[in-house]
């Protein structure tokens, strides 16, 4: 076991996605609160948004040169074994040199090579699984993780039972501060807090299919004048929708991004996004009354089965992606004027948080680690 007693330090590695980066972030943040002592390095892809994000968040990183496997023939995939077994090796120098006491994977590509040399040295591991259906490094990983931590029940499916501990995914709790406070919230993004308010939402990026719903959907929005509709289009489609019939109704709100994601919250009567596993733990841990897009073009199809989660217990309702033209904006404003629904789905929401679980995890590491708080 390359470790020793001296100094309490601890790898990071998750990436590709905001959904590996954040909770990872979250938990490091937790474990630095925790114990004010401890090294936390990164290691993530080189290229990937964690080689951005880690930094903003005041963390040193390190990337691998290592990609995942294209879904068609391309040159890249040749390059695979090559990438992997050159960033075995970077691992491997990086465990040597940093010596941990403890190692946590959130999933993408470089968690896969760290988590394994770690094993191979005989360091604790710590897994953190997102999503309802486990991604493939986190299923490899499994036989050597010596925890796992996930976010919905009945993952013995995919991972040893005796491993397990169902904590929920870690969410900036934040964002619970100004929940109570849908006057502060209107104001901030121009609302009227006496009408009703759906929250749009495909992510700091856009999501496609949630855009062309709301665009092809002016007639509808135009003639019910008491619905605001604040939509975060993302940075990607801003030139593609400004200028879009529904985007000029003096009842809608396009913007590329939000720069206060606790207030929309807090304004949002509804909301509707993708079915992504942070903004699941979001709109559970905040109690909020959802329809939910699941993505098709995600490994797996995981997000609907993230989506169903919720869905299966009302807790959300959920309209596939094939159907979002005609039925998403349809279904939203039934839904704004049904209190008694919206209700529902915000309380079985609820009763699916987990608040606290970054906290949970970072004492699973520190533990790991031999250290106890």
């Amino acid at each position: 076991m390359i470790n020793d007693n001296q100094q309490l330090r601890i790898i990071f590695s998750g990436g590709g996605t905001g959904g590996h980066i954040f909770p990872a972030i979250a938990i490091a943040d937790r474990v630095k609160a925790l114990a004010p002592d401890a090294e936390i390095s990164f290691v993530g892809a080189l290229g990937r948004m964690e080689m951005e994000r880690v930094p903003q968040a005041g963390y040193p990183i390190e990337g691998l040169w290592i990609s995942g496997l294209q879904r068609k023939l391309s040159l890249q995939n040749l390059l695979f074994p090559v990438k992997l077994l050159y960033s075995i090796w970077q691992a491997g120098r990086i465990i040597r040199r940093l010596r941990p006491q403890v190692v946590v994977g959130t999933g993408g590509y470089a968690s896969g090579p760290l988590l394994r040399q770690a094993g191979s040295y005989g360091i604790p591991i710590l897994i953190q699984e997102q999503n309802a259906y486990a991604g493939l490094t986190n299923k490899w990983l499994a036989k050597i993780a010596d925890r796992i931590c996930v976010a919905y029940p009945d993952m013995e499916r995919y991972f040893p039972a005796a491993k397990l501990l169902e904590v929920g995914n870690p969410v900036r709790e934040d964002l619970l501060a100004n929940q109570g406070n849908r006057a502060a919230a209107c104001a901030h993004y121009g609302l009227d807090a006496d009408r009703p308010i759906l929250l749009v939402t495909g992510g700091s990026l856009g999501a496609r299919t949630l855009n062309e719903a709301l665009a092809g959907a002016t007639d509808i929005l135009a003639r019910d004048q008491q619905v605001q509709v604040l939509w975060q289009c993302g940075k990607l489609y801003e030139t593609t929708y400004a200028n879009c019939p529904t985007a000029k109704l003096t009842n809608v709100q396009l913007r590329p991004f939000l720069d206060r994601m606790d207030l929309a919250y807090a304004a949002a009567d509804l909301v509707i996004s993708r079915a992504g596993a942070l903004t699941i733990s979001e709109i559970c841990l905040l109690g909020k009354a959802a329809i939910l897009v699941p993505s098709p073009n995600v490994a797996e199809d995981h997000q609907t089965k993230n989506a169903l989660a919720l869905a299966n217990k009302e807790a959300a309702i959920m309209i596939k992606d094939q159907d979002a033209q005609t039925e998403l904006v349809k279904t939203a404003l039934a839904l704004l004027f049904d209190q008694y629904g919206r209700e529902k789905l915000a309380e079985n929401a609820k009763k699916m948080a987990y608040p606290g679980a970054a906290d949970k995890i970072a004492r699973e590491v520190l533990w790991l680690a031999g250290r106890t708080v």
